[in-house]
C-alpha cells in the first residue's frame, strides 16, 4: 500500500480538485480519510489516500482500476464452461435471496476455478483464493449441489 496526501482549499478548489482527480484516475484507491483543517490563510480539506501502486485506472473493462474482461467461454473447456454457467445462475439466485450484488457472493474468477478444479467439498472451496471459511459456511451447499454431478460426470469420462 502507498499513501498520498492532498490539501484542498475550501475556497477556489478547482486546481486542487483537478490534481486529485488526475491522481485518482491513475491508481487504484483503497481508502481515503479526510478532515477539515483550519490553518492560517484559510480552511482546507486534508486528504490521505491509500492506494495500490501500478494498478492503473481504466483497464479493458472500461472502469477505473478495472481488470481486463475475461471471456470464460474462450478460457474454459466446453464442459467447464457449462458448469461455470450453472454456477453463475446459482450465484445470482443466492445473491437475490440475500439482496446483495452477485460479486458479494463470489467473483467470476472464483466460479471459473470451481468449475476447472471440480471442487466437491467445502474444504475444496476454501482452497480458492478469496473463498474463505465464512463464504464456504454460507454458500457451499448451494454450489456443491451443482458441482457434485459435474465431478461424477468428469470422473466417469476420465475413467473411460
Amino acid at each position: 500500500m502507498q499513501y498520498a496526501f492532498f490539501m484542498i482549499p475550501v475556497m477556489d478548489t478547482q486546481a486542487a480538485e483537478e490534481e486529485l482527480n488526475r491522481f485518482l484516475r491513475g491508481c487504484r484507491p483503497v481508502s481515503a480519510h479526510r478532515e477539515l483543517v483550519h490553518a492560517p490563510g484559510g480552511a482546507y480539506w486534508a486528504l490521505c489516500v491509500e492506494y495500490l501502486d501500478g494498478a492503473g485506472g481504466g483497464g479493458a473493462s472500461g472502469k477505473p482500476g478495472g481488470r481486463p474482461r475475461v471471456d470464460y467461454k474462450e478460457v474454459l473447456s466446453e464442459a467447464d464452461f457449462a458448469v461455470y454457467s450453472r454456477l453463475r445462475e446459482r450465484r445470482r439466485e443466492l445473491a437475490e435471496q440475500e439482496a446483495v450484488p452477485v460479486y458479494a457472493v463470489c467473483t467470476n474468477e472464483q466460479l471459473a476455478e470451481m468449475a476447472k478444479r471440480r471442487v466437491n467439498t467445502s474444504a475444496g472451496l476454501q482452497e480458492i483464493e478469496g473463498f474463505g471459511e465464512a463464504k464456504a459456511a454460507k454458500y457451499a451447499s448451494g454450489f456443491l449441489d451443482i458441482l457434485a454431478p459435474a465431478v461424477e460426470t468428469h470422473e466417469s469420462e476420465t475413467a473411460s
